[in-house]
């Protein structure tokens, strides 16, 4: 295992900086996912931690020790790709033994290592097969085995679930999960999918346009976004955004309107903020109640779509001066049809408030 500090890391190609000054620390055995949108510099920022990229300024410690200069090699990192990059000619034994006969291991070593690793991804009985013969999770096993018999003392994983299917994807964050508290190695973890970030990470990070935005637990930025743009990254499908002005504030809570007239009240903490001031009221989909009847505390709406998906229905709903239809994850007998008017309630402690900068206003105490 491993301790990763990232102190003020800076990438740039020529005159254009992709990464502005990363500060982070990844504690040994922890599971840290970056994410955020394509070309937000999560990739890159691997590549750095790889030594595929150089570093432009900053430091890059990996077990106390300054790696900026260091080869690939010598760091102690194993790297899984998006790609499986292995050798069709070649056995599965033989691609997961290849980099140990590179280092001069000598073939019992190799045989062990290949071994354990076949053991704990349970592949034992493919290490005579050649790639051609495998299913692409079966290839993508393999090459996380590849990077298991290095024993690293951090694994690095650029979107390796990217090119399998549905079910196999649901099926590897399984193994992934459990061979990382099998071996309780450093895990540093590259995706764009936010719902692979939710279900893996002890740690989310989350870019965007190459800085860190939050850092924290898969549900404290769930339940706790610092800005509009985790809150709206966070979340499947994400949380809806609606502009409102500031009727009344206080410590414990914060009256909106919105642009049709209604009015909700948010838990947030805001005394002194003055009426009229512009903000954005989020709501997570999940956390909104549509009726047809009269409800407090409610958005008003017109439903567009309705989604039956067997066990939930998706509304989409049109609302004024919303940014984009408003989604309803609503109970599959929900009667609503589209051309419906709906209230949507919200209770006040599921609705979020974001300043004109797209900073959240501090919660009220609960």
């Amino acid at each position: 295992m491993a301790h990763l500090q990232l102190k003020g890391l800076r990438k740039s190609y020529g005159e254009i900086e992709t990464l502005h000054g990363i500060d982070l620390d990844i504690e040994d055995g922890e599971f840290i996912v970056f994410v955020g949108p394509s070309g937000c510099g999560k990739s890159t920022m691997l590549r750095c931690i790889a030594g595929l990229e150089e570093i432009t300024a900053g430091d890059l410690y990996i077990g106390g020790q300054r790696m900026n200069e260091v080869p690939p090699a010598k760091r102690g990192i194993a790297m899984v790709f998006q790609s499986y990059a292995l050798y069709p000619h070649m056995t599965v034994a033989e691609n997961m033994a290849f980099g140990l006969r590179l280092a001069g291991y000598s073939k019992d070593e190799q045989r062990a290592a290949v071994q354990r690793a076949a053991q704990i991804l349970q592949i034992e009985h493919l290490l005579d097969r050649k790639p051609k013969a495998l299913s692409g999770g079966q290839r993508q096993r393999v090459a996380i085995g590849r990077a298991i018999v290095r024993k690293p003392g951090v694994f690095l994983f650029d979107e390796p679930l990217s090119n399998l299917d549905a079910a196999l994807r649901v099926q590897m964050r399984v193994e992934l999960s459990r061979l990382h508290r099998e071996l309780k190695t450093t895990m540093v973890y590259v995706t764009h999918d936010q719902v692979e970030a939710m279900t893996l990470a002890d740690r989310i990070v989350v870019f965007n346009a190459g800085r860190i935005e939050q850092v924290g637990a898969p549900l404290e930025l769930y339940h706790r976004p610092a800005n509009l743009f985790v809150a709206g990254f966070i979340g499947s499908p994400k949380m809806n955004f609606v502009p409102v002005t500031v009727e009344s504030a206080s410590a414990e809570r914060v009256r909106v309107r919105l642009a049709d007239g209604s009015a909700v009240d948010a838990a947030a903490s805001a005394p002194g903020l003055a009426p009229g001031t512009s903000l954005t009221l989020g709501v997570r989909p999940e956390h909104l109640v549509a009726t047809g009847a009269t409800a407090g505390n409610s958005l008003r709406g017109v439903v567009q779509v309705a989604e039956h998906l067997g066990d939930t229905t998706y509304l989409y709903l049109e609302v004024a001066g919303a940014q984009g239809p408003v989604v309803v994850r609503a109970d599959p007998d929900n009667p609503l049809t589209p051309g419906d008017a709906a209230h949507l309630a919200v209770a006040p402690a599921r609705a979020y408030l974001f300043d004109a900068q797209g900073v959240a206003l501090a919660r009220a105490p609960s």
